[in-house]
């Protein structure tokens, strides 16, 4: 098993060098940010696709005059990207947003509210599909969604027309008594949970025309035992799957895998083999100087998470990280979709971080780390991450026509300083519009926020009739 998608032929126009340029659809008239290694952005330019890749990007001006396209579309004073490759997502978690943030933990630690093991099935595909939609309206052309179900919520969200990657969580430890601080791990448990996931990517590994797929989501260092966390290392080799993770996202965590085996968490996961450039790390939050060491020479992957962690009154030492060699990428955790607003937050927290304002934290990094970066994390940075020829055509048009966005003077520094998830007008992935005029295409938005609210207010029902129950029996 691979750990990438079946390659979907590309058929760019300029590299077979045909004469006469046939596309499914012209995008004329905005300004084109490519994200490519010359960080090009083009004013007044077009981007052309064919058969769900990218055919030809370039200035009006330079336009073949034998380009011929099924539909024409012009973007004047729209900004053009590509879809934002959203590394870290807990769909279904949307059911504790507005809540979790103030509590100061980790949902999965923390009780008296809904948890992984309270979702039924349909509640399930309900708020994963939410997830799923929420995402696509603020640009993520991908994400990388992790909690439970996923062998029903996969399917649900990838019908919604984006990429999605996903995978139920691995661990051994018993869910239902961390919130009261308890670590029981039972090997029936580590058994089943990486059965299920292995199950999940012989399933859908590569389905829908290429846009799912699986990476091995080990839950965390302190859920996981030792001997489980070999067991995901070696399964990642023998399927070609990546690995994600938690990594110390808490002084909890932290404490509990020391005490339990003498090791931080970071050299816990170099020691049983997970701790390599085909991992995709988490927070990355208590980290010493000897673990951001290791994690630099492993070249690991951080899914950075600037918002949620500083809602949390946490900062992750991601300036260190990237000096010594980790790529840092980013996603919105499990309380907004919204990734311009992590982009903000990426760029503001890295300057906060440095005491200044300097070359190494600027707009085009966190730009960068959004998309080419998520899409190396993800195995997919020779087809996703950037608007050039021969890459899949997920492209994202912003207006910016929007008070807050004019004067545009540099379109990347409106897009991180300014912009908005909303301001996102179009979205395509694979060459398909899958959000037109801020609206879906596949899904009727309105009846899935109703499923979704109705499978939330269910949910919490349970969690405070529970809590009380708890409460009066403790009296």
């Amino acid at each position: 098993m691979s750990e990438q998608p079946p390659t979907i032929p590309s058929h760019s126009m300029i590299a077979s060098g045909t004469s006469s340029l046939h596309c499914d659809f012209l995008l004329t008239d905005a300004t084109v940010v490519t994200v490519d290694r010359e960080r090009r952005i083009l004013t007044d330019a077009a981007v052309a696709a064919r058969d769900g890749s990218i055919a030809w990007v370039g200035r009006m001006s330079d336009l073949p005059a034998d380009l011929q396209a099924k539909q024409r579309i012009s973007l004047k004073g729209r900004v053009l990207t590509p879809g934002f490759i959203n590394v870290h997502t807990h769909a279904i978690l949307s059911m504790v947003r507005g809540v979790a943030e103030d509590l100061g933990f980790a949902p999965a630690y923390t009780p008296g509210i809904p948890h992984g093991h309270d979702v039924l099935p349909h509640e399930a595909v309900a708020l994963a599909r939410l997830g799923a939609v929420e995402a696509l309206l603020f640009g993520s052309t991908l994400i990388n969604d992790t909690y439970v179900h996923a062998d029903i919520t996969l399917p649900a969200m990838a019908g919604l027309g984006g990429r999605v990657y996903s995978c139920g969580r691995i661990h051994d430890a018993d869910f239902s008594l961390i919130g009261d601080g308890r670590w029981e791990y039972h090997r029936e448990i580590g058994e089943r949970t990486l059965s299920e996931a292995i199950d999940l990517a012989e399933r859908w590994h590569g389905k829908f025309d290429g846009r799912v797929g699986v990476q091995l989501s080990a839950h965390a260092p302190d859920t996981c035992s030792d001997d489980l966390l070999r067991d995901i290392a070696d399964m990642s080799q023998r399927l070609g799957l990546r690995v994600n993770t938690h990594l110390a996202q808490s002084r909890k965590e932290v404490a509990q895998v020391l005490r339990r085996s003498g090791l931080t968490p970071a050299q816990l996961l170099h020691e049983t083999g997970l701790l390599n450039d085909r991992l995709l790390a988490a927070h990355c939050l208590y980290l010493d100087e000897a673990d951001i060491a290791l994690c630099g020479a492993a070249s690991i992957h951080v899914a950075h998470i600037p918002k949620g962690n500083a809602t949390g009154a946490t900062l992750a030492p991601t300036g260190a990280l990237r000096r010594q060699g980790a790529s840092i990428t980013l996603g919105t955790d499990n309380m907004h979709a919204d990734m311009v607003e992590v982009l903000r937050w990426a760029l503001a927290v890295g300057r906060i971080q440095e005491g200044s304002v300097n070359d190494f934290w600027q707009p085009h990094d966190v730009l960068w780390m959004a998309t080419q970066g998520g899409a190396n994390a993800m195995g997919l940075g020779d087809r996703l991450g950037s608007l050039e020829v021969g890459k899949r055509a997920d492209i994202v048009a912003f207006d910016f026509r929007r008070p807050h966005l004019v004067p545009c003077i540099s379109a990347v520094g409106n897009l991180v300083h300014t912009a908005q998830g909303r301001d996102v007008e179009h979205v395509w992935v694979d060459g398909r519009q899958v959000v037109q005029s801020g609206r879906p295409t596949e899904v009727d938005v309105n009846a899935l926020l109703i499923e979704a609210q109705q499978a939330s207010d269910a949910l919490w029902l349970r969690a405070r009739s529970r809590a009380s129950a708890k409460s009066d029996t403790n009296i």
